[in-house]
């Protein structure tokens, strides 16, 4: 054989092997989803956001074409979930259920996190907003916001409230409050909801300062009064409550949960999940349950919500500079 023919065919040959691996990488890509999808939540089974996480794979998993499992990675306020979807292969078979705790107030709290944000994830959606709430027992003397700031004035230090832990993200609004009101409340850290909650009804703290729609059938109930919301406007089914804007405290923050995935997941499968995202944000059965503890469901997708996490890690950077908050 002449060394042109020998040539000619191994050419040939190569093209036809890279041309067969790239059809076969094409068919693969276009196969997505061709296997389950893990979708990691920062909290134990049970809890308000293990709910959301829950609400949001079955939406997905009627719109993505695969079925979406809960992967319950809880601890660290969320850290540990969040630093082993930074770590996961990037094929987006792997998402999290960020939230504004593991990916802004702890971001701005701990300078030594396993993890940075956003530069390791692919923010895909923001889903649901939850609001901050200022909650006093049933048997507090306080009926208003209003009361309850006059009160803070005239004593001082004298006040206290309630958190779910040292360094969170409701411990951090609370500050940002203080500091515009220019008020002197001793914040008593709890482990959970639950102590905090014992000791608010046995007027043990003052009040508590948390996301209140997990709370709502205590509100509803009576067992708690919810004196001002962190929201811009009323919520619909709560119109008596003010916002605490209204009230003369420039605060607009929440809780919000959204979707992300490992930096470098390919951009076609991160179009793939947002059309499904899309698709999820009209599905009844989501909308029902954001709606019946007054969540509010959000559509800021790709770039305009990694500009919002970039934002709302500077809000609660100001608040821990100014406050000198510590972690736990």
């Amino acid at each position: 054989m002449r060394t042109s023919d020998f040539l000619r065919r191994s050419v040939g040959a190569v093209i036809l092997v890279v041309g067969g691996l790239l059809a076969w990488s094409g068919a693969a890509q276009a196969a997505y989803p061709d296997q389950p999808i893990k979708l990691v939540v920062g909290f134990p089974p049970g809890g308000g956001g293990d709910l959301y996480g829950r609400t949001i794979a079955n939406a997905l998993s009627r719109h993505i074409g695969q079925t979406v499992i809960v992967d319950n990675k809880a601890g660290a306020g969320g850290n540990i979930a969040a630093e082993s979807v930074a770590r996961a292969r990037p094929d987006g078979y792997t998402l999290i259920l960020a939230m504004s705790g593991n990916f802004a107030s702890a971001v701005a709290l701990r300078a030594n996190l396993p993890y940075k944000v956003p530069e390791d994830f692919v923010p895909i959606a923001q889903l649901v907003e939850t609001p901050f709430g200022l909650m006093v027992g049933s048997n507090s003397p306080f009926k208003t916001i209003g009361q309850f700031v006059a009160q803070a004035r005239a004593r001082p230090g004298e006040l206290t409230y309630a958190s779910t832990g040292a360094g969170g993200a409701a411990q951090i609004v609370m500050e940002m409050v203080k500091q515009r009101a220019d008020l002197d409340i001793l914040h008593i850290a709890y482990k959970g909801s639950g102590p905090a909650l014992n000791d608010l009804y046995g007027a043990q703290v003052a009040s508590f300062f948390a996301p209140y729609t997990p709370l709502m059938g205590q509100i509803t109930g009576g067992k708690l009064k919810l004196l001002a919301v962190s929201t811009p406007q009323r919520i619909p089914s709560l119109p008596d409550v003010p916002t605490l804007k209204e009230s003369g405290i420039d605060i607009v923050m929440t809780q919000w949960y959204g979707l992300a995935a490992p930096a470098g997941t390919p951009k076609d499968v991160v179009d793939h999940i947002a059309r499904a995202v899309q698709a999820s944000m009209k599905d009844p059965e989501l909308l029902k349950v954001f709606r019946a503890d007054g969540a509010q469901e959000s559509q800021v997708t790709g770039d305009a919500f990694r500009d919002f996490i970039v934002r709302d890690v500077a809000n609660y950077r100001r608040a821990v500079e100014r406050g000198n908050l510590k972690a736990e």
